[in-house]
């Protein structure tokens, strides 16, 4: 049985410094190793939305990935914007439709970081601008410390298909985020958090596969990193749940 082939979403830059004085695209190495090494095909998808059908037809799984930019709050309903959103409106544009696409289709999607807080938003979730303004006293979302190593711990929701894959937990988690998800709805559900209570992952259990996860599991900080991209393999092969 060959691979699945496996759409990730790429960041972007515009003109202005690093790899080109033009706008460019880029992506850390390891989601593509992690999908290579789960035995999926990765292929880097770029942010051409009046063609997001035609991606569709050639990908059996999608991986939305994170960036150091944020979800446009007027997309969940929002009437203000906190002074630390960053857009990017091409690649969010891009996203929605691929995303919104993949779940008419029910391909399997796997959101990660910034890619959880759009799918979320993609399912009629809705998300917090900033954490520390909702949590003051919570952890460091933001880790201080290498994304090489954990940041926090997180539990599961019991039932869940998160926890079927991982385990309950508590497990160690990377963290680099100033937003998450305030809430999803039905059928939609919350299926991790960390201890101060921010939601770490969701899913919809009505899909073939459809899980978002606040940390970045490409690091394989532990194994329900690696337990959660073979999951997302598997079910871009055979069409099973896992």
């Amino acid at each position: 049985m060959g691979r699945p082939v496996i759409g990730i979403t790429a960041d972007s830059e515009e003109e202005g410094g690093g790899y080109s004085a033009l706008p460019w695209y880029g992506l850390r190495h390891n989601y593509c190793d992690a999908v290579a090494r789960a035995g999926g095909l990765p292929v880097i998808l770029p942010h051409n939305a009046e063609v997001a059908a035609d991606y569709l037809t050639l990908i059996d799984g999608l991986l939305i990935t994170g960036g150091a930019f944020d979800v446009d709050p007027s997309l969940f309903g929002a009437e203000t914007v906190h002074e630390t959103v960053v857009l990017k409106q091409r690649r969010t544009a891009f996203e929605l439709a691929v995303v919104k696409g993949a779940l008419d289709r029910d391909i399997p999607l796997f959101g990660i970081c910034g890619g959880q807080q759009l799918l979320a938003v993609a399912l009629g979730g809705t998300l917090i601008q900033h954490v520390p303004d909702v949590f003051p006293d919570g952890l460091a979302h933001e880790q201080p410390n290498p994304r090489t190593e954990p940041g926090h711990d997180v539990t599961t929701t019991p039932g869940s298909r998160l926890a079927a894959i991982t385990g309950p937990g508590p497990f160690p988690v990377n963290s680099a985020h100033h937003q998450a998800v305030e809430g999803m709805p039905d059928p939609a559900m919350v299926t991790a958090r960390s201890p101060d209570g921010v939601i770490e992952a969701v899913e919809d259990p009505a899909r073939r596969f459809c899980l978002g996860v606040q940390w970045h599991p490409e690091y394989a900080i532990s194994p329900a990193d690696t337990a959660l991209f073979e999951a997302f393999i598997i079910a871009c092969r055979t069409g099973e749940t896992p």
